[in-house]
């Protein structure tokens, strides 16, 4: 059960997508890319859980940049962008040195700059649009930033 989420006024202002929470930590994030199912965990105890779009080739590793695809496997919750032009997103540590091998490899680059992230006016009721993040609604991630801190560990899975 979620402990409580309220606003605050961040660095003084009147900022709604700002929130705070007074509830258990989170202590890893779980996605589930086929059942579009990402859960916030304190331990064993699933927290919340939300519904997301993807990448716009949603199955399969992310590889190279510009595939589309979303990372797989474990990786961290590694820096936060308050003034994002997707309202809020929390970064992802892809690549890790493994991605970086694969993708050179390739002879290509890996990629980066894979978020959890809010949904603009533009892409709203459409399937799958992201080069690669983890796409909620806005009031969702206004919760999911208050509640994820850095260094979560997040496990994506097929």
């Amino acid at each position: 059960m979620l402990g409580g989420v309220s606003m605050i006024a961040a660095c003084g202002s009147s900022d709604p997508r700002f929130l705070t929470y007074r509830g258990p930590d989170v202590t890893s994030v779980l996605v589930y890319k086929g059942q579009r199912k990402m859960q916030l965990m304190h331990n064993n105890t699933m927290l919340k859980s939300y519904r997301f779009e993807l990448g716009f080739a949603p199955t399969g590793h992310k590889r190279i940049e510009g595939d589309g695809r979303t990372p797989e496997g474990q990786y961290w919750i590694d820096r936060r962008n308050p003034n994002s032009r997707f309202h809020l997103s929390l970064g992802i540590s892809y690549p890790n040195a493994n991605d970086r091998a694969v993708a050179q490899s390739m002879g290509m680059p890996p990629g980066g700059d894979i978020f959890i992230h809010g949904t603009p006016d533009r892409y709203r009721g459409q399937d799958d649009w992201t080069w690669g993040c983890i796409a909620v609604s806005n009031r969702e991630i206004e919760e999911i930033y208050s509640m994820v801190r850095d260094g979560t560990p997040i496990y994506i899975w097929a």
